[in-house]
């Protein structure tokens, strides 16, 4: 079926943001980037989903993919999304919609894992390892860590960290990536492993738009 000017623009916009970036933008993110409103994005994409060239499935779980015509030689690109934890428990984190402080979609052949999460980064005590204020880190729930690895980390019950890991035989060491922040050093008791550090989505991106369906 033949697509208007308005849905080709909007089929390409989204096109190049999954090849570009390796995930589909937010409803908000892509109406300033195209200069119209929410809601004329969220009409547009309806349209292209009847037309069959985009498909939507599930609701949390959701799962988008994109069929570019006339371009049928190249493959579908499917996006999944992925719950930002608002506060990490003890144990792994919570899955329930209501502990979620937001989600973003993804690339799936980027992100493959099961049950992967995302925290948000604040401040700069990891930047040197290219984790900057205000990004997403992508972490595969894990109760263990190897020396060296970034992982997310639970303080006394309380606290979430992404930070460095380095077992010792009395205690754990945290280390982060900045000469201006300190180590930190930590009974076994004090600390639970969340999960495992697998990529960094830059905070420009990292919007959430929790109108987005």
């Amino acid at each position: 079926m033949e697509l208007t000017d308005k849905q080709r623009q909007l089929l390409d916009y989204l096109t190049e943001r999954m090849d570009e970036d390796g995930r589909i933008p937010t409803l908000r993110q892509a109406a300033a980037d195209l200069g119209v409103s929410h809601t004329a994005v969220a009409q547009l994409m309806n349209q292209l989903e009847k037309k069959n060239v985009l498909e939507r499935e599930g609701y949390y779980g959701r799962t988008i993919r994109l069929y570019p015509e006339p371009r049928e030689s190249r493959s579908s690109r499917t996006g999944r999304e992925l719950p930002i934890i608002g506060q990490i428990t003890a144990g792994l984190p919570m899955y329930a919609q209501q502990e979620w402080d937001g989600t973003v979609v993804v690339d799936s052949s980027v992100f493959p894992g099961d049950n992967l999460f995302c925290l948000r980064i604040k401040g700069q005590s990891m930047k040197d390892a290219g984790i900057f204020d205000g990004d997403l880190v992508v972490c595969e729930p894990r109760q263990y860590a190897e020396n060296g690895e970034v992982v997310a980390v639970l303080i006394k019950g309380e606290e979430a960290t992404v930070k460095r890991f380095f077992l010792y035989s009395d205690h754990i060491e945290l280390r982060p990536a900045n000469d201006d922040y300190q180590v930190m050093c930590y009974p076994f008791s004090e600390l639970l492993v969340q999960g495992k550090v697998v990529g960094v989505i830059r905070g420009k991106h990292a919007e959430f738009d929790g109108e987005q369906e």
